[in-house]
């Protein structure tokens, strides 16, 4: 069995706090031992000198795999959402999901939790386990029946198996594509309030404390949504939840003049639920960063605001814009590294995301200062549709390592 060594980095252990010097050791396509290592002498070296080595990111909910934009964004591992063409509510698009990304990373499919994830019919959750499915998902709308969405719970819970919720009533977002406020009504957009965020997760919650299960909520954007979470947690309940860029570094101002790379589900939000989301990211209230990869075409962009699809290209700029909190003190790149990778992987059950003995030798090797700019049309991504065009950033993927053999 081949063994390799990667020298000279500075690592960034999920475990620990600022990056410090150290070694990788791996046998095959496992990590042996990190930090102060002895290198054997039949190791064949790698130097990451000037580089930070991390464990390869876990990204927990995308809507498409797309390998040249995860290569640039380090991601070795996604959880591909059950929204697809056909949705994943079958053993046999389960399996074929889960060979999606071969050689090139691992794909983790979500299974629908009903058929056509139409929130009516629950669907064969068990057998699509058995077939490789990590957590069991609502899709992007909320499932507005409480009995059915209390099967889902108490099935999963009873499989093991954590479901991953989308977080709006859709009674009042059904026919909404931005927040209810100044920006909404000046531009005359169909708007809902935001508290429609905390009445799903409030109603969620509850069922949740009655089964017994693991719910994560895949997008919390809102001071209420937050303080709901918060005392969830603080009374011992299984919730975790998560958020993407987007809405840490951008209000509901970014979709003046119609910009449909802004529409996004759930809408971009007030400034003052914004920066409720970066204290929650600091005080732990947060468990997960994720891309929302979502790459959408002219067809489905160059529409009418209202008419366009929500959604936007998030893998290769998930990084370089998560790099932004610890730069401005909000988190430690420990603490980024666990969001970004160890605490995905312990949601979706893989032994990943980490640099203990034992775990995939799944690494990247990141220049933290690197500068560029992002350019809608030069990214890697299936479609460029990002709300960041010609945003400055730091911090670019040098080397991709997955199952201990570089990309």
């Amino acid at each position: 069995m081949s063994r390799i060594a990667i020298v000279n980095g500075l690592l960034a252990d999920p475990a620990g706090d600022s990056p410090a010097p150290g070694a990788v050791l791996i046998e095959g396509d496992r990590i042996v031992a990190s930090g102060e290592v002895d290198v054997p002498a039949d190791a064949e070296r790698i130097d990451a000198k000037g580089l930070v080595v991390a464990p390869g990111l876990i990204d927990l909910g995308v809507f498409a795999t797309d390998k040249p934009a995860f290569h640039f964004g380090g991601i070795t591992r996604a959880a591909l959402m059950p929204d697809q063409r056909a949705p994943l509510d079958d053993v046999g698009l389960i399996r074929q999901a889960t060979r999606a990304g071969k050689p090139d990373f691992w794909v983790h499919p979500i299974a629908a939790a009903t058929r056509g994830l139409a929130g009516v019919e629950l669907a064969e959750i068990g057998l699509m386990r058995q077939a490789g499915a990590k957590a069991v998902g609502t899709g992007r709308q909320w499932i507005a029946d409480s009995g059915v969405m209390l099967r889902v719970l108490s099935y999963a819970s009873g499989l093991g198996l954590t479901v991953i919720a989308h977080a709006e009533d859709g009674g009042l977002t059904a026919k909404a594509v931005a927040t209810s406020g100044e920006t909404a009504t000046r531009l005359g957009l169909p708007h809902a309030p935001a508290c429609a965020e905390a009445m799903a997760i409030a109603r969620d919650l509850m069922l949740a404390r009655q089964t017994g299960a693991a719910i994560h909520f895949r997008l919390v954007t809102t001071r209420a949504g937050f303080d709901l979470i918060r005392a969830a947690k603080a009374e011992g309940l299984k919730v975790t939840c998560g958020i993407s860029p987007a809405y840490l570094f951008l209000n509901d101002q970014a979709v003046t003049d119609f910009r449909t790379f802004a529409r996004l589900s759930p809408p971009l939000r007030h400034e003052d639920d914004r920066l409720a989301s970066l204290a929650a990211v600091a005080d732990g209230t947060v468990d997960v960063i994720t891309s929302s990869h979502d790459p959408r075409g002219p067809e489905d962009k160059r529409l009418p605001f209202a008419d366009a699809a929500p959604g936007m290209a998030g893998a290769e700029t998930l990084l370089a814009l998560s790099l932004n909190l610890v730069r401005e003190g909000h988190v430690s790149m420990g603490r980024l590294m666990t969001l970004l990778a160890a605490n995905p992987a312990q949601i979706l059950g893989v032994d990943a995301g980490h640099f203990a003995a034992a775990s995939a030798a799944d690494l990247i090797f990141i220049d933290p200062d690197a500068p560029w700019i992002v350019d809608r049309a030069k990214m890697a991504a299936a479609a460029g549709n990002t709300p960041f065009d010609r945003l400055p950033v730091q911090g670019r993927v040098r080397r991709v390592m997955k199952g201990g053999a570089f990309l």
